[in-house]
């Protein structure tokens, strides 16, 4: 039997489903183009944007769908 896997937050503790995908860089570290990726729920995308945001790393926040 296979377990379906959902995407969750990536706010440490929290296992809400994602519903946001944050994508940054570290431009120190990584090429303009490079992206990473932190999924956030609702309660969460602020946060997480804002804790990116403050260092300069946040490039875009869009909806997160895990259907492809």
């Amino acid at each position: 039997m296979v377990e379906e896997l959902t995407p969750q937050c990536s706010a440490k503790g929290c296992r809400a489903a994602a519903g946001w995908a944050l994508r940054w860089n570290n431009p120190k570290l990584h090429e303009p183009a490079y992206r990473k990726t932190w999924l956030a729920c609702d309660q969460h995308r602020e946060t997480l944007g804002d804790f990116l945001s403050v260092r300069g790393f946040l490039r875009e926040v869009t909806e997160f769908s895990a259907t492809a």
